[in-house]
């Protein structure tokens, strides 16, 4: 951000390579911080996190993509309302994309079952 002389707004994506990652490439994104309670425009900026990245991904000619639980750590996004949004959106955009496999990468155990529960 430095770099470029500005922030990223929430829900947009940028592509870098992978650098010394085991990754050729990798999506950043800004998700939406959540104060009290989320919002309406909260909620709509996740979902253009997820799709902002599969468009860029399928852009560039990638066939896999792996998410992280986006905003749902510093950024206090409630993680069953993340996962949902984050499956949904999935869901509906690679009905008619060339996208192979898409993996929701979690850290936390809870996570883990939250979409565990979602994939039933």
């Amino acid at each position: 951000m430095e770099a470029q002389g500005h922030e990223e707004p929430a829900g947009r994506a940028k592509i870098t390579k992978g650098y010394n990652l085991p990754a050729r490439h990798v999506i950043h994104t800004v998700g939406p911080v959540v104060g009290q309670q989320v919002t309406e425009r909260q909620k709509e900026e996740l979902a253009s996190c997820y799709r902002s990245c599969l468009k860029l991904a399928e852009k560039s000619g990638l066939k896999s993509i792996a998410f992280c639980c986006i905003s749902t750590g510093e950024f206090h996004f409630p993680g069953k309302l993340a996962a949902r949004i984050a499956v949904d959106v999935t869901d509906r955009y690679l009905s008619g994309s060339a996208i192979q496999r898409v993996i929701f990468d979690v850290f936390k155990e809870e996570d883990l079952h939250i979409y565990q529960k979602l994939f039933q």
